[in-house]
């Protein structure tokens, strides 16, 4: 079992390599962007199954 304690854990915060703020918000870009393509694209895929299914189904 680990003996961890407070100074272990500051040393250890102090080794890890944060992003920056422009490279943070580049990355949340990116992931919003390719939330709203894939949204779109089920989207379209839905609405396209919905027109074709719908005289099936009904």
């Amino acid at each position: 079992m680990m003996n961890l304690n407070f100074s272990d854990f500051k040393a250890e915060m102090k080794r890890i390599s944060w992003p920056s703020r422009s490279m943070t918000l580049n990355a949340t870009r990116g992931v919003l962007f390719v939330i709203f393509i894939v949204a779109l694209f089920l989207g379209l895929i839905d609405l396209i199954l919905s027109k074709i299914l719908a005289p099936i189904l009904v």
